[in-house]
This record gives C-alpha cells, sequence and structure tokens, in this order.
C-alpha cells in the first residue's frame, strides 16, 4: 500500500477463505500491530488467543456465525489492568483491545489477507471452550486468511459511506 488512508479503504469483511495456511511471518506481524498499539495509560490490557490447528477452529466455529477461516485470533481485555476514568469510571479496556483488533485487522490487509471482524459469539461459551482464566474476557474474534473470491472494490467507501458532511459537526452541536 502507499499510504494509510489506502490501506484502510481496501479492508473489507472478508466471509469466504481459501484453505491455505497463514504464514509465520505474516502472524506475528499481526501480532506484533496488535502488541504495539497504543492503550490507554500504557496499560496494555489485552490478551491474543492464536487459533488455527482444526481442533481449535472447530471449536470456535461453534461459537460464530463466519466459518472456513483458517486463523483466529480472538482479543481479549483483561478489565483489571485497564485505566479507569476518574470522573465516570469508564473501564477503557474494550477501546484498548478495539485498537489493536483494528491494528491487527490492518495488517493482514497489508500482508495480502482478508478478514472478518466478528462479534456475534457467547463469551461464556468461548471462555469456557479455550479456559480462559477468571478475569479474561474474549471481547473479538478476528477471523483471518486468504481471501476466496475477487476483494471489494476501494471505491465503494464513496457509494456506501455517510458522507463527511454527515459525520463532522465543527466547534459544538
Amino acid at each position: 500500500m502507499n499510504d494509510f488512508l489506502s490501506l484502510a479503504k481496501a479492508r473489507c469483511a472478508v466471509r469466504s477463505y481459501l484453505p491455505r495456511p497463514i504464514e509465520a511471518e505474516k502472524l506475528e506481524r499481526i501480532l506484533e500491530a496488535g502488541r504495539v498499539s497504543p492503550t490507554a495509560k500504557n496499560n496494555q490490557p489485552y490478551r491474543f488467543l492464536v487459533v488455527q490447528s482444526p481442533e481449535g477452529l472447530a471449536k470456535l466455529a461453534r461459537c460464530t456465525n463466519v466459518k472456513g477461516y483458517p486463523l483466529a485470533i480472538v482479543v481479549c481485555g483483561v478489565m483489571s489492568e485497564a485505566w479507569v476514568r476518574p470522573f465516570d469510571a469508564k473501564n477503557t479496556f474494550d477501546t484498548d483491545t478495539a485498537i489493536a483488533a483494528t491494528h491487527m485487522l490492518l495488517e493482514a490487509t497489508e500482508q495480502g489477507l482478508g478478514s472478518c471482524w466478528i462479534n456475534y459469539f457467547d463469551p461464556a461459551v468461548v471462555r469456557e471452550l479455550f479456559r480462559m482464566p477468571e478475569g479474561v474476557e474474549p471481547v473479538h474474534v478476528l477471523a483471518i486468511g486468504y481471501a476466496a473470491g475477487e476483494p471489494k472494490s476501494p471505491d465503494r467507501h464513496a457509494r456506501d459511506r455517510k458522507p463527511l458532511a454527515e459525520l463532522v459537526v465543527e466547534e459544538s452541536f
């Protein structure tokens, strides 16, 4: 990619994957992108559960509505490690994990991979199936793999997204 905006526009939800494993060096770069993502007070309240064995993927497929991906990363939050805003006690683990997930999905795109951010899953079932310790909360499931079929056009944003005029408010509402 030539620039960040081009990369951001190229990323799209992929729901059909080739049965091709992800190279270790690509996975490492994806995980590194999550590791270096910014977090509130640099607390880094996340863990990344990598699932790529046939048994692990079968367990995860029971919990989600996307199937057939060769790699999943379950981005988990550790609420007790996250910064808490003092004014209203907002815990930032959900924000911190979302930033890490975004970084990882964009790096997957940079590596020529397709991805899908999955939020349709039962956290209690995921926690039980993968024996997560108390206090570790599965927040996002990232399906990653080589896309089957042609990627969506980056130009789709011109028609599918609201224009800036509908989203931007200057100075005050």
